[in-house]
């Protein structure tokens, strides 16, 4: 048997999110099922994180416990024809036995995408979040700007059932692209709160919506409280674009 770092691109659109659920589908689930169909044995996956329901990838990464064989490119396709068209591996490499996809993981880049037009796109339904009314693009690029560095991220953490050790976090980088009716916000950082990309997806929108000023985003931040800040953007529109490892 050898450790496998294996990186994925899927659309979530169908998937009750990453982690593996009993009942309903989900992105780890399906992937872990093909496993076991190719080689006929238990393979329990180790993800770089989870990913929300409904919600994509583009550079999601996973270790493994495989045989271990020689044609790397032979063992990706068969895994391929064992995975619906929704999932589609994009690398597969050997790595160091003590390699764990969540744990050696350094920083992750989400993007979040914006259709903003009167009508969205058929085959950009589920894709995106359309968003019909026009929004002031310059302001929401301002807005931007206030996320980046090392910030308190409560007011823009949806907590689950567990209390995070910390909230700061170093957002090393948002960025705010424009083509046509398309928008894309992308975020890079050590990491990420739960629902942290899609709230602050939400409050930068309301800002392009002129229902708050790019001045208070600081004062939500400093409230470090989630009553302070809007809602949460829909999932449609996120994608894990890649996990930063040495």
């Amino acid at each position: 048997m050898a450790n496998y770092k294996i990186t994925v691109s899927y659309d979530g659109a169908g998937y009750f999110g990453w982690q593996r659920l009993k009942d309903k589908p989900t992105i780890q689930g399906t992937i872990e099922d093909a496993l076991e169909e190719v080689f006929h044995r238990p393979c329990m996956i180790h993800g770089a994180g989870r990913t929300d329901r409904g919600a994509h990838a583009e550079g999601q990464v996973f270790s493994v416990d495989l045989p271990d064989e020689p044609a790397a490119e032979s063992m990706q396709r068969t895994i391929e024809e064992a995975l619906p068209s929704q999932i589609r591996i994009v690398g597969l490499e050997p790595v160091d036995r003590d390699f764990h996809a969540l744990k050696a993981a350094l920083g992750k880049i989400y993007r979040y995408v914006i259709w903003n037009a009167p009508q969205c796109p058929a085959d950009l339904e589920g894709r995106v979040w359309h968003v019909p009314a026009p929004l002031a693009v310059e302001p929401m690029r301002e807005a931007c700007r206030v996320f980046v560095g090392d910030r308190d991220f409560a007011s823009f953490a949806t907590r689950p059932n567990f209390k995070q050790k910390s909230t700061c976090r170093n957002v090393r980088r948002v960025t705010f692209e424009e083509d046509g009716p398309r928008i894309s916000i992308t975020m890079e950082a050590d990491g990420f709160l739960y629902k942290m990309v899609r709230n602050v997806v939400r409050a930068i929108v309301k800002v392009g919506e002129g229902r708050i000023q790019v001045e208070e985003l600081q004062a939500i931040l400093d409230a470090c409280d989630r009553k302070a800040a809007p809602g949460t953007a829909p999932a449609s529109g996120l994608y894990l674009d890649a996990v930063q490892y040495e």
